[in-house]
């Protein structure tokens, strides 16, 4: 139980590990009114109690944020077991958060189909949900460059904005974005930089008014890519509403995208990679 202690408070301080446990109970609920506690009684610790209530897997994420921080162990096995690329073969991974992981994911109980990733391509999806741009930073050597792929797709920034990792900063962000474009062109590895989807409101940390955010961020990000000669590939125009939200019919949740947004993305994202592949390494 020490240990659970000594962890406690980068549990409240990650918000994407808030987005796994919420409930509909307040995180530290007014115990109600009764008899006065024993003169020696100690208090209860309100973090081991509410750890306590967690199902074993909203634990084990838990633990994987004391121990796992970037999640490398998620395509870990998968790197190590893919082969290089033949020299004719043009492989592309996709870097991001969940809206790069959703692209292709088939259809449960509780979602809807997402499109198809690419069919017939040789393209990688090493997108993680919830994830952060210094999260993608420390495993872009491992599931990016190790890889040999001739072109990343970078989607990246809306948990930076959404804090799920903590309070950030757009510069922090940029500077993040900027030194996974430098680690892919010192490896040969031509980078497409992505806009960050339209929104109005993050479902799991409300609040944030995230619009005007997001447009000085893709602002920076076109500007980077202008000054580095790097492809600019912009979703934002064709989803945004008139609020500066996700249009409906390409969301179910006003954040990430469904079938037809995917469809809307990825004739943009080919076309970045066309252009891509024509311009001299540097």
């Amino acid at each position: 139980m020490n240990r659970v202690k000594s962890f406690s408070q980068m549990v409240f301080g990650f918000c994407v590990i808030v987005f796994l446990v919420v409930s509909d109970q307040p995180l530290f609920a007014q115990a109600a009114t009764g008899a006065a506690p024993a003169p020696n009684a100690q208090p209860a610790d309100p973090a081991t109690a509410y750890w306590e209530k967690l199902t074993p897997y909203q634990k084990s994420q838990v633990e994987r944020m004391y121990t796992d921080w970037a999640y490398l162990a998620k395509y870990r096995d998968a790197d190590k077991e893919l082969p290089p690329p033949p020299s004719d073969q043009i492989r592309v991974v996709f870097m991001g958060d969940s809206i790069t992981e959703g692209w292709g994911m088939k259809a449960t109980a509780t979602s809807p189909a997402r499109g198809e990733f690419f069919p017939g391509k040789p393209y990688l999806n090493r997108g993680i949900s919830g994830q952060t741009t210094p999260q993608m930073l420390v495993r872009f050597r491992q599931d990016v460059i190790a890889l040999k792929p001739k072109v990343v797709v970078l989607l990246a920034g809306t948990n930076d904005i959404a804090e799920n990792t903590g309070k950030m900063s757009l510069e922090e962000t940029e500077g993040n974005i900027a030194s996974m474009s430098e680690l892919a062109r010192a490896n040969g590895i031509r980078p497409v930089l992505c806009s960050v989807l339209p929104s109005t409101d993050f479902w799991w940390h409300k609040g944030l008014e995230p619009a005007l955010k997001i447009r000085a961020l893709n602002a920076w990000i076109k500007g980077y890519a202008a000054k580095n000669d790097l492809v600019y590939v912009d979703y934002y125009p064709a989803m945004e509403n008139a609020e500066g939200g996700l249009k409906k019919e390409y969301s179910p949740d006003g954040v990430h995208p469904n079938a037809a947004g995917y469809g809307i993305m990825a004739p943009l994202a080919e076309a970045g990679i066309a252009e891509a592949l024509k311009k001299p390494l540097r």
